[in-house]
């Protein structure tokens, strides 16, 4: 029974649970039943469901998500490197290292949580292999969030606590479940300057007026604009793209021949994926002693007649 006076809709919910291999996860749910899944092997989003459990991102059915093995989907995180763009490995460590949730984390003024599921974790460098492979002694606090309307939001923030700068490149290398590649565009990276990570990182300008696909994509966009959404006809849906502090936008998709090469893809699943990342990547971020960056991505969906 409830007490007389106090209301009986339902709340934000945040559970810990547990995957097949016994690592630690975290299942936000809102209020109308929609819902994110959060593992704290990398700090990865692996599930981020609508209300009526439809599956927004894609993971392969070959994906090894036993650690260390990074998982092939979801929202890995990028971290402090993207690609083989530097000395580690590739896209960085922070999707291999296990997070710790945070109980009090840093203030966040500007998050107002009404009606929403969040969770705040944090990596530091805690091992010797970290700190060997990168001698920087920094906080990643992550905030997760999912709110009343579904919108999906990722706030980074990264402290340099050392006495000496370092700086670091950032990607959300985002794998959005498809209706199939071809019948999917991209609007909001018209005009941009790219890098083409299949031309050696050959410096172009995109001509189209929307981006289409018929072939492997490997492209870092520079400088993008605030928004841009990935149009799936056939599923008569929009994913809006919008971020704050990540000035660039990575667009992959493997293709036939790629993908065949990959142990944890199967050979037709490039079709139902497309990779849409915020990043920070041509001009890395640089932190004195002492300095904070933010960073913010926010997906949300919308449903087409």
């Amino acid at each position: 029974m409830e007490p007389s006076g106090v209301s009986n809709e339902k709340r934000p919910t945040v559970d810990l649970i547990k995957d097949k291999n016994g690592t630690d996860q975290i299942l936000l749910q809102n209020p109308k039943g929609a819902s994110v899944k959060i593992s704290l092997h990398g700090g990865q989003v692996i599930s981020w469901k609508t209300d009526k459990g439809d599956e927004l991102l894609f993971t392969s059915a070959k994906a090894n998500s036993k650690p260390p093995h990074p998982v092939r989907g979801g929202i890995p995180i990028c971290f402090p490197q993207f690609g083989t763009r530097g000395s580690l490995e590739q896209h960085g460590f922070a999707r291999n290292k296990m997070w710790l949730v945070e109980e009090n984390p840093p203030a966040l003024p500007s998050f107002d949580s009404t009606n929403k599921a969040y969770i705040d974790l944090v990596l530091k460098p805690s091992d010797e292999d970290t700190t060997r492979i990168w001698p920087h002694c920094f906080e990643f606090h992550l905030r997760v969030s999912l709110a009343l309307d579904g919108n999906l939001t990722l706030i980074s923030r990264v402290r340099n606590i050392n006495s000496k700068p370092f700086s670091f490149s950032i990607a959300y290398h985002t794998y959005f479940s498809i209706s199939d590649i071809s019948e999917v565009r991209v609007e909001g990276l018209e005009t941009l300057d790219y890098l083409d990570n299949l031309f050696e990182k050959e410096r172009f300008t995109e001509q189209g007026d929307t981006l289409t696909f018929e072939s492997e994509i490997d492209r870092v966009y520079l400088n993008s604009r605030d928004v841009v959404a990935v149009f799936d006809h056939e599923k008569k849906r929009t994913f809006l793209i919008k971020k704050e502090g990540l000035p660039d936008v990575v667009v992959w998709n493997p293709w036939d021949k790629k993908a065949k090469a990959l142990t944890d893809l199967g050979d037709e699943e490039y079709k139902h994926m497309l990779c849409v990342d915020g990043a920070a990547i041509e001009k890395p971020i640089n932190l004195k002693p002492g300095e904070e960056w933010t960073g913010k991505l926010n997906l949300s969906l919308v449903l087409s007649t």
